[in-house]
């Protein structure tokens, strides 16, 4: 299957550079994959748009501020954490490259020094930080680590942030959640709708750009995430009883996908997961899926395209375009049942 089955074509007026002030004012495109049809609807909609037995996973991973922005000599640097991997010591991307050499000791501020280990086979720097608590000089002075197609710096590091995010570990949002609120939660609660909630800290495995033309060549970064012994516990009973299993976003589908077995079975886990998932994939446990509009060739648009068919998904994107829908982290949404 070759990469260039997954692109189109994207101005760039339709990217979205900001999240609107209204969460839940964002556009929802309904897909089904049964019915073959798209409805146009908006995101506050969604808890009369489920099934009362529908069960709602969510990836509740927190945004670090990962992106360390500083001198050497007269040029500018910078450093952005992608996985730790030890004791202050974390797999980077940096730049510019020529000045992080292994065994090289870089002066960061006043505070922070580094020293570049090694290089990966990938490219990565593994850091090692000289601090006593990395952790805190991170949250003064680190900054949020938006994605190159947002050229504007926002004024509040939160709206890089679902509302629900609790486990610190992500170096990029799970941004299918962007679009809950209080008001959707409170609807949904009163609907009897089950919530649940997962970890998947997301790094360069959800958005490592694909660089193979054959898809089936390329080799996903593995991604630390959990699946504790009570919510799949919980997730398997309600799969039992006749629950339709929505996950919120790609993050929470990898976990879910991770654990399940050819039966449809989750059995808890915590570890690392590089699990990519394309068509021809047998899907083991999701039932339907929320997703934003993802970036042409990615590993995203090929994990949806394998839910439902890549023609009906490139069909929607279509649709998406004709009526002003927002591409991308900050952008719309749709459910695919």
């Amino acid at each position: 299957m070759l990469l260039s089955d997954f692109d189109y074509s994207l101005p760039k007026e339709f990217i979205a550079q900001k999240p609107l002030e209204e969460r839940d004012q964002s556009k929802l495109m309904v897909l089904s994959r049964d019915k073959q049809s798209i409805e146009h609807h908006q995101f506050f909609e969604l808890p009369d748009l489920l099934d009362k037995n529908s069960v709602l996973v969510f990836n509740e991973s927190k945004v670090i501020p990962a992106r360390l922005k500083f001198k050497i000599g007269e040029g500018n640097a910078e450093i952005l954490l992608i996985k730790q991997i030890g004791d202050n010591t974390w797999e980077c991307m940096v730049r510019p490259g020529p000045k992080f050499t292994p065994k090289t000791d870089i002066q960061i501020d006043n505070e922070l020094s580094c020293h570049v280990k090694d290089i990966t086979e990938n490219g990565l720097r593994t850091i090692k930080f000289d601090s006593n608590d990395f952790k805190s000089y991170l949250q003064k002075n680190g900054h949020t680590p938006l994605p190159p197609y947002i050229k504007e710096e926002i004024d509040n590091p939160n709206k890089y942030q679902t509302i629900y995010a609790k486990t610190d570990g992500s170096v990029a949002a799970p941004t299918a959640g962007f679009h809950f609120t209080d008001k959707v939660f409170d609807r949904l609660k009163t609907k009897g709708i089950q919530t649940e909630f997962i970890t998947l800290h997301v790094g360069l495995g959800t958005f490592q750009p694909v660089k193979t033309d054959n898809i089936e060549d390329h080799n996903m970064h593995s991604e630390f995430f959990e699946l504790s012994e009570s919510i799949a516990s919980r997730l398997n009973q309600a799969k039992k009883d006749g629950g339709k299993i929505i996950a919120i976003g790609t993050t929470s589908i990898r976990v879910l996908e991770s654990c399940a077995d050819e039966n449809g079975i989750l059995t808890p886990k915590s570890g690392e997961t590089d699990i990519f998932i394309y068509p021809g994939y047998k899907w083991k446990f999701v039932d339907e899926m929320i997703t934003n509009f993802h970036v042409p060739k990615s590993t995203l648009l090929m994990l949806v395209s394998s839910f439902a068919s890549k023609n009906f998904i490139l069909e929607a994107y279509k649709k998406a375009k004709e009526k002003n829908y927002r591409f991308f982290s900050f952008g719309d949404s749709m459910l695919i049942t």
